[in-house]
């Protein structure tokens, strides 16, 4: 990964609608996307991945009144993703996440694995009834997934752009996504640059002095 080209580039504002991912690029990204960390293994999202200009249009028209600006990087764009974030963590998910857990031969001792589930369980309700930020912690996950699937499309030369210009009760009527248990988080448009459009202005960053504290 070259780290001095990424640190010295713009986040593509303008995708060239005429440049597709090629499919086993896509596949790779996904796929990334899918191992992505996820703390005590909760796995609280769902991810809808838009190709198709039916699929882009109706994202593109339920943005919000304000928010039309980003239709067009919606609608250039090879591909944006939909992070969703799960509302809650009903107990058939958790239940879920354990038997996906047991069948993949995560913990290959029985005991561990019941240890774990308990440790899951314990931590879970530290947050849902101590911190009281359930539904916090699991967006910042998602964020944490996007980050991450950022730096690994551009390891694969694909553009990702972050979004969150959007109003997602729209954006979640529009793709029924609530009756599934999530709520529209981000958006993550992906694609290659229109180079009639490219940002070549320096990048602008407080000074390192300004940034750091080293102790």
């Amino acid at each position: 990964m070259n780290l001095d080209r990424l640190m010295n580039k713009h986040l593509t504002r303008y995708f060239d609608p005429s440049k597709t991912i090629p499919e086993e690029t896509l596949q790779q990204l996904l796929k990334f996307l899918r191992s992505t960390p996820s703390s005590v293994n909760v796995q609280p999202n769902h991810f809808y991945v838009l190709a198709t200009p039916e699929g882009k249009e109706r994202l593109a028209n339920n943005l919000g009144e304000r928010f039309r600006d980003n239709a067009e990087k919606i609608l250039n764009a090879s591909h944006t993703i939909i992070l969703t974030t799960r509302a809650d963590l009903p107990d058939t998910h958790l239940e879920a996440v354990f038997a996906k857990e047991r069948a993949d031969g995560r913990f290959p001792d029985p005991a561990k694995q019941e240890l774990w589930e308990s440790m899951t369980r314990d931590f879970l309700s530290l947050r849902t009834y101590g911190y009281k930020d359930l539904n916090h912690w699991m967006e910042k996950q998602t964020y944490m997934a996007v980050g991450l699937t950022m730096m690994a499309a551009a390891e694969l030369c694909v553009e990702a752009t972050p979004l969150e210009g959007f109003d997602p009760t729209s954006v979640d009527k529009a793709f029924k996504i609530r009756e599934s248990g999530h709520s529209t988080t981000v958006l993550l448009a992906l694609g290659y640059p229109d180079p009639e459009r490219v940002y070549t202005t320096p990048i602008s960053r407080f000074d390192t002095d300004q940034l750091f504290t080293f102790m």
